[in-house]
């Protein structure tokens, strides 16, 4: 194996293993299991959010829409509890629910109604985060609040719907684990599973690389276009829920940076061992090196205004391991 070898398939991890020592010896208290907590919590949402962009990447896609997905279904969670006072179930349902409907109908403009993908969830973004603030004219949702027509919002979380984002499990450490890691683990590991070893998975990578001899070879291209648009949907409002019992409120600025973070952890999965394609594994890494990066960043109190600037630079580099290096070694 060279040393461009070497660089391609191990780079990404020593320049993580690099970063996490600088700023242990940087950052006062970065290797505490308090620093662990935010870390592993900042992680869990950018985590499901770069995993919907992952189902898209793989079928040659992109969608710009996760956020406002996710800021929707958030708002959605709240206003179901505080404003109309369902319980918890109903307030998951229908977060899943907007995460389908808008999955199914970015799928549906990309597919059949041949808008370009950046176009189609570029102009969904935008439609979300407009409908997301019309029902309480722009402001959070929060118990106690007066609503547009003079009434009190009188409801609240339910107990059950927080723990989603405030209980933590015991884990050598205690209270350490909180439960939104767990379910990023569980479905990083599902999607992982689903897109390197089940039929769809696979076919759905042939769609990306060769969307016209896919098609020849009878898949049904269209289906499994849209199916990547509904996954990336449903991750998406997963993560909105989290965002809401972690918050317990509708906060409508609380999802500014979700978009970002969330692409730049899939894209720098590209560069994770050499992979050069979208995959649930290195999207999984991709998200805790955004998350150490920020915090990092943070307790070494580092300017807000600089922080999207050396993502950036992050993942330019990522990228350029990715793809300027490859094929370089091909010629």
């Amino acid at each position: 194996m060279t040393v461009r070898d070497l660089a391609m398939r191990y780079g990404f991890l020593a320049l993580l293993a690099a970063m996490i020592a600088y700023f242990a010896i940087s950052a006062s208290g970065f290797v505490s299991p308090q620093s662990a907590v935010f870390i592993f919590q900042s992680v869990a949402i950018t985590g499901v959010l770069a995993l919907g962009v992952t189902a898209t990447l793989v079928v040659g896609g992109f969608d710009l829409s996760i956020g406002s997905v996710a800021t929707t279904a958030m708002m959605a969670a709240a206003y179901v509890m505080v404003v109309l006072e369902q319980n918890a179930l109903v307030a998951v349902i229908v977060c899943l629910a907007i995460g389908v409907i808008v999955g199914l109908i970015n799928g549906f403009l990309i597919v059949y109604m041949r808008v370009p993908d950046l176009l189609a969830t570029l102009g969904m973004m935008f439609l979300l985060v407009g409908l997301q603030r019309i029902p309480t004219e722009g402001r959070s949702i929060a118990t106690g609040m007066t609503m547009p027509d003079g009434s009190v919002a009188s409801g609240t979380f339910s107990p059950a719907f927080l723990a989603l984002g405030r209980h933590r499990f015991d884990f050598f450490i205690s209270n350490l684990v909180p439960v939104s890691v767990v379910v990023l683990l569980i479905l990083a590991v599902l999607i992982w599973f689903f897109l390197e070893y089940t039929r769809f998975g696979r076919m759905m990578y042939a769609v990306g690389s060769n969307e016209r001899a896919a098609q020849l070879a009878g898949a049904p291209v269209k289906a499994y276009k849209i199916w990547a648009y509904v996954i990336s949907g449903i991750f998406a409002s997963i993560g909105g829920i989290l965002l809401a019992a972690r918050l317990g409120r509708g906060d409508i600025a609380s999802g500014n940076n979700l978009l970002l973070d969330s692409v730049a952890a899939a894209l720098i999965g590209f560069a994770v061992l050499g992979a050069a394609k979208p995959n649930a594994f290195g999207t999984a890494i991709g998200a805790l090196f955004v998350g150490i990066l920020l915090q990092g960043l943070t307790m070494m109190n580092a300017p807000y205004y600089t922080q999207d600037f050396v993502k950036g630079v992050v993942l330019v580099v990522a990228l350029v391991f990715t793809f300027a290096l490859s094929r370089s070694g091909q010629r």
